[in-house]
């Protein structure tokens, strides 16, 4: 099967998003953040809602198609070992040396920490527990924040590795083929129907965390769409029938958002004496979930549908974007959050401030991947790259 282009440009533009959400976060009213602008607007929840629903699990299935386009089961253990050293190393790496100034910024805003970034360095590298709390996970004196990603797709990669015996056997072949066989209205409302049972018997009882044991509504959720990617990776049948359904996956994408975010703006707005006995009967709160699901799934559809007829397509920039995705990642929110930690004290109003936040973000992201990161040979692995073997490749396989 020929390199899907498509699928490497989702990778690109899906991580782009995240650089922009990540930024949303500072000035979206109500929502908690390592660091608040002053600037904060409540309209922005509806985009971040809009996106928030498919961005995680997009990435996580597009993680599961880049593992069954490489067929592992031909070496299972090397390719275990490569993921390990590609994930881990950059996880461990990133955690006490590029997240700790998230932390530091977030301790010094609530006042828990004197100002002094060398001293909350050497206090934070002895990597124990911070009594005083005041920065997300200092009961555990480190902390991954947005490196999360990468500890639950190692655990799922390896928990993959495991399975492949079973997933090459006939009955699990069988599976596959039948999984990616589904058509029309099966393939689109049997998965919302379990991840809307997701919703309301698994995320009330263990909200998502991001703290990898216990997070079980969220190992409900992307740990199978991790495998799904995996299983229709090489399915041709299940890529043609997206495409052919990418208009009616789009309109019921539209349909089911449009219903939630007005199920929520209702029940923001409307006082609860005021809602008539009749419609106080009607089980809003699980509509308002089913609509979520349906969207998440159906947009998911739609996202994989329109791409592989519109990037399909071996585009000049993509093989750069491609490599660039990784270091890009593990850095951007260890630039927006000690960006906007700078500038929201100088109060330069609700336009300059975040356009300055995102600027700053992508320029710092470019600068350091491309002068240093992929040019220091030592630095590529930190950051998820291979060694190069004379030059910085122009086109290297993806590890997220």
């Amino acid at each position: 099967m020929s390199r899907r282009h498509d699928i490497d440009a989702l990778r690109v533009i899906a991580f782009a998003l995240l650089i922009f959400y990540h930024v949303g976060m500072v000035y979206v009213y109500d929502w908690g953040y390592h660091v608040k602008s002053a600037y904060q607007a409540e309209w922005l929840q509806w985009p971040m809602i809009v996106l928030n629903r498919w961005r995680m699990p997009l990435l996580f299935v597009i993680s599961g198609i880049a593992i069954g386009l490489y067929q592992p089961a031909r070496a299972p253990l090397r390719f275990a070992g490569l993921r390990t050293w590609r994930l881990l190393l950059p996880l461990l790496f990133g955690m006490l040396f590029i997240v700790p100034v998230q932390a530091y910024c977030e301790a010094v805003s609530n006042g828990s920490v004197a100002p002094g970034f060398g001293a909350f360095m050497a206090r934070y590298l002895q990597l124990q527990p911070w009594p005083e709390g005041g920065w997300t996970g200092a009961e555990h004196g480190v902390t991954w924040n947005h490196l999360w990603y990468l500890a639950y797709l190692w655990v799922y990669t390896l928990l993959l590795v495991v399975l492949l015996p079973l997933l090459g056997s006939r009955p699990g072949q069988r599976l596959q083929a039948w999984l990616g066989e589904r058509r029309g209205i099966g393939l689109i409302v049997v998965p919302a129907i379990y991840f809307f049972a997701c919703l309301i018997w698994l995320q009330p009882r263990f909200p998502e965390t991001h703290a990898l044991l216990g997070d079980w509504y969220l190992h409900a959720e992307y740990f199978p769409l991790f495998l799904a990617g995996y299983a229709i990776a090489r399915h041709e049948g299940f890529w043609q029938q997206l495409q052919r359904l990418r208009w009616t996956t789009a309109g019921i994408a539209l349909a089911a958002i449009s219903l939630e975010l007005l199920l929520k703006a209702a029940g923001q707005s409307l006082p609860v004496e005021r809602i008539p006995d009749v419609l106080a009967q009607v089980p809003w709160g699980s509509i308002e979930r089913g609509a979520r699901a349906l969207y998440m799934w159906s947009a998911l559809l739609a996202i994989f549908g329109w791409g592989s007829v519109l990037l399909n397509r071996p585009f000049r920039w993509l093989p750069y974007a491609t490599e660039a995705v990784y270091p890009w990642y593990i850095l951007h929110q260890s630039l927006i959050v000690p960006l906007a930690f700078v500038l929201a004290p100088l109060r330069l109003g609700p336009v300059l401030e975040p356009v300055l936040v995102l600027t700053g973000t992508i320029a710092g992201c470019l600068l350091l991947h491309e002068f240093l990161i992929r040019r220091i040979r030592v630095l590529r692995p930190l950051f998820g790259l291979k060694w190069p073997r004379r030059a910085p490749p122009a086109l290297v396989a993806p590890a997220l």
